[in-house]
């Protein structure tokens, strides 16, 4: 696992700026203590243009402004993660990286806590529908040390990252991009027959169709202005930031939604999962939606899983869940790793 040097500065502990707190993370995440902008600002100069003192005393961002996250990001993954250069192209997912980092956290107890890794093993996982930010490989890497192989059906995708690749070293040699030719395949065409896999991980589109996705959008703005009104902000900046999300709000067809929504995607995820049912040692899967837990529980049953578990996140008062199955019991997982690791 590498080390990752959290910093503070002196401003951090003044009680005149203090940090928003963000509950419920990871204890192991390291923006459990919320944004600390000074030291962020100090690591990525360019964020100090986004960045202003709230009614209550602490420095923050507009966060319906898709510039102000984009260099809230590139901060974050600089000062915490060493990564130089980070970019994604217009109109794609800009992800909350405290989340994102969550779900890394979460799968590493996980692999820890089912069977015993060889001295120097070397953990591989399969990040399926990467998007133009490769957020979850970048994060995994530099957290943990994993090598991964990614994979998209958007090849402009693809070559984004492979540009991040390029412009940050730590990053080569240790992440593989694979384009799925095939958009309702997930893991065919990308597991090859040589590939073992300690993980697979998944982040899926949870709209059923692109009127779905707009009415998503919607209440995501009307959350915004809300919260805004709460943190007695101007109304005349609210009018504004909401008209720039909804020309800028981040998202391609693939990464906002697919026919028949996140529930279908975890059938033919689960079903196809079964093909490759002894070259990966755990499948998981974010789920957005409570209701589709008990349907993803059903189909697991029927497809025979030897294992399954929910891990539940939480994020301030956002809840998503981590469906994790496997198609090896306890003996065949520590057979599995002694000879795959």
């Amino acid at each position: 696992m590498s080390k990752i040097t959290q910093r503070f500065s002196a401003k951090e502990m003044d009680e005149t700026v203090p940090l928003i707190k963000n509950k419920g993370l990871h204890s192991r995440n390291l923006h459990n203590s919320g944004y600390d902008f000074v030291a962020l600002i100090e690591s990525s100069p360019d964020l100090k243009n986004y960045v202003k003192p709230t009614g209550f005393g602490h420095l923050s961002i507009n966060f319906a402004d898709p510039m102000a996250v984009k260099a809230l990001n590139c901060a974050l993954l600089k000062h915490f993660y060493h990564i130089d250069y980070w970019n994604i192209p217009d109109g794609f997912l800009c992800p909350p990286i405290p989340g994102r980092v969550d779900y890394i956290h979460h799968i590493a107890d996980l692999l820890s806590s089912t069977g015993k890794l060889r001295k120097n093993a070397k953990v591989k996982v399969l990040d399926v529908g990467t998007g133009a930010n490769g957020i979850y490989p970048i994060l995994g890497i530099q957290a943990y040390g994993w090598q991964f192989v990614a994979s998209d059906i958007d090849c402009l995708a693809i070559n984004n990252v492979e540009k991040i690749i390029t412009n940050n070293s730590m990053l080569k040699g240790k992440l593989a991009l694979r384009l799925q030719s095939d958009p309702q395949l997930i893991f065919q065409g990308i597991i090859s027959l040589e590939d073992r896999f300690n993980l697979t991980m998944c982040n899926p589109p949870f709209h059923a169709s692109l009127a779905e996705a707009a009415a998503g959008t919607e209440q995501k703005i009307k959350n915004l202005a809300l919260n805004k009104d709460k943190r007695n902000s101007q109304s005349k900046n609210k009018s504004n930031s909401v008209n720039r999300l909804k020309l800028n709000f981040g998202g391609q067809k693939a990464e906002l939604w697919c026919e028949g929504g996140e529930r279908q995607f975890l059938q033919r995820m689960i079903k196809e999962s079964k093909m490759f049912s002894q070259q990966c040692q755990w499948f998981t899967c974010l789920i957005s939606k409570k209701d589709n837990v008990a349907f993803c529980q059903e189909i697991l049953m029927a497809v025979n899983v030897a294992q399954s578990k929910v891990i539940e996140m939480k994020q301030g008062n956002k809840r998503t869940r981590v469906l994790c199955w496997s198609f090896l019991n306890k003996k065949q997982e520590r057979l599995w790793l002694n000879f795959h690791t």
